[in-house]
């Protein structure tokens, strides 16, 4: 499935969860348009861009990360 809207992305001011590839800390948190939610360190947030792009509804950022897809 592919989104043909943007996703929302927001930013908070820092995030809990732990990157659901590495366990790092996480940077980025995506709501999949299918259901569901996924964490990411900086790493496989910049490295996975353009999926999470694609799959995203919703997108939240920590504050300061620099991210590939924004």
């Amino acid at each position: 499935m592919t989104s043909l809207l943007s996703p929302e992305i927001t930013t908070v001011a820092s995030l809990t969860e732990r990157c659901d590839r590495c366990a790092a800390a996480a940077k980025l948190v995506v709501n999949l348009a299918s259901g569901g939610e996924l964490a990411f360190c900086g790493h496989h947030a910049n490295r996975h861009h353009e999926d999470i792009t694609r799959v995203a509804e919703r997108i939240v950022l920590e504050e300061g990360f620099a991210w590939a897809g924004k």
